[in-house]
């Protein structure tokens, strides 16, 4: 999978660490819009799952995140394999210790109208993305965002609510694949250090630089 698309699926984990709205009964849009208002920081737990258009499962990935508005971010992968992504809100790098490579690109490039657009990014929710409301199912809140332009690399990504925090979100990608990614222990607006968006290159490893 490409980085566009690893990014979009983290990302879609992203979209994720929603504010407590105490004693709100809101939508899953209202508490969306809330997020992007009040929520400048968040660090959580995810559990990713990636499907094929055949049906066939690819391995669950369990690790970390943690973000901070615009552009910051943190995607730390535990198992079933170590893996990084991580944005210092200039660039986006992407690190495989089994292959030693780190790939790095822009976060416009990397970012674009994907999920973390509105989970990092401080542009116009409205002007990159249609949101649509969806009928409740297993007991939770759902919207979805479809982006507007042609070329974000997903068709689209629900979101779902529950006690005013994000329980799930399922991401359909351009092949069609499905990743649906579960976020636990979301704690929002915490102080974090500027070292947890910085990564450097361990020796031996190559830097490849996408344009």
């Amino acid at each position: 999978m490409q980085i566009n698309q690893k990014i979009a699926a983290f990302c879609t984990g992203a979209l994720l660490a929603f504010a407590p709205l105490a004693g709100w009964a809101a939508s899953a849009e209202a508490q969306l819009r809330h997020f992007i208002q009040n929520v400048q920081s968040a660090t959580g737990q995810f559990q990713q799952q990636t499907t094929t258009p055949q049906g066939q499962g690819k391995p669950s990935q369990t690790g970390d995140f943690s973000f901070q508005r615009p552009g910051k971010f943190r995607w730390d992968v535990k198992k079933p394999y170590e893996q990084l992504i991580v944005s210092d809100g200039r660039h986006v790098l992407q690190y495989d210790p089994d292959l030693a490579q780190v790939t790095q690109r822009s976060v416009d490039q990397s970012i674009g109208a994907s999920p973390a657009a509105i989970l990092f990014g401080s542009g116009s929710l409205d002007e990159s993305f249609r949101l649509e409301a969806l009928p409740d199912r297993d007991g939770l809140a759902w919207l979805r965002a479809t982006p507007k332009g042609a070329d974000a690399g997903f068709k689209y990504v629900d979101m779902a609510f529950a006690d005013n925090l994000p329980a799930r979100l399922e991401l359909l990608d351009a092949f069609g694949q499905t990743t649906v990614i579960d976020l636990g222990k979301v704690s929002v607006n915490p102080d974090l250090s500027a070292g947890t968006f910085q990564f450097k290159a361990p020796a031996g490893v190559d830097v490849v630089k996408l344009q």
